[in-house]
């Protein structure tokens, strides 16, 4: 897959190992998740994953739960753990911004924007131990995450996020599958 920048090289699914260490459970997990995405929206017809089949969800559309997923990579490991500006397309006033980029962006461009923030969260982690404390303070009152939990967290999010596409996958085209 190309875009303006150059070739982009999709993951690949593979099975995590049944016995490692932690860290490598946790990364290889989220690999084996981030890689579904992809699986659940190739071959989909372009102008499907705009699409929200459910009245009471407008916002709840394939290429709305990918930038969704894109923007949750960048916001744990760039803005939580390395402290640096949230630049994601919500706000106070559009607080579902990233859903809504997924309404209007081509769901090719969205799926290299997922995969080359993939690519830096996996740079980020590789610099970091799993004890790490993020560098900013979450203002919810939970105070600082160390990698091992914004592993954790990213292994739920992109699972959870991954029986959603399976579900709106399923009402496009009728494509099941794990």
């Amino acid at each position: 897959m190309y875009d303006e920048s150059g070739p982009v090289t999709l993951p690949k699914r593979v099975d995590p190992p049944t016995a490692a260490d932690e860290r490598t459970m946790l990364l290889s997990w989220l690999e084996w998740h981030r890689a579904t995405v992809h699986v659940k929206c190739a071959g989909l017809d372009p102008a499907r994953s705009s699409t929200a089949p459910l009245p009471s969800s407008p916002m709840t559309t394939i290429g709305g739960i990918v930038s969704h997923l894109r923007w949750v990579e960048a916001f744990w490991f760039e803005v939580v753990m390395l402290n640096q500006p949230d630049v994601a397309p919500y706000s106070a006033q559009d607080p579902d911004g990233e859903f809504r980029v997924g309404t209007e962006r081509p769901l090719a461009e969205l799926l290299v924007d997922y995969e080359r923030q993939c690519e830096r969260s996996r740079e980020i982690a590789s610099h970091l131990e799993l004890g790490n404390s993020s560098r900013r303070v979450l203002q919810d009152g939970r105070g600082r995450v160390t990698l091992r939990w914004a592993l954790h967290h990213m292994v739920e999010e992109t699972a959870r996020h991954n029986g959603h596409l399976d579900l709106l996958r399923e009402l496009a085209d009728g494509s099941v599958g794990e």
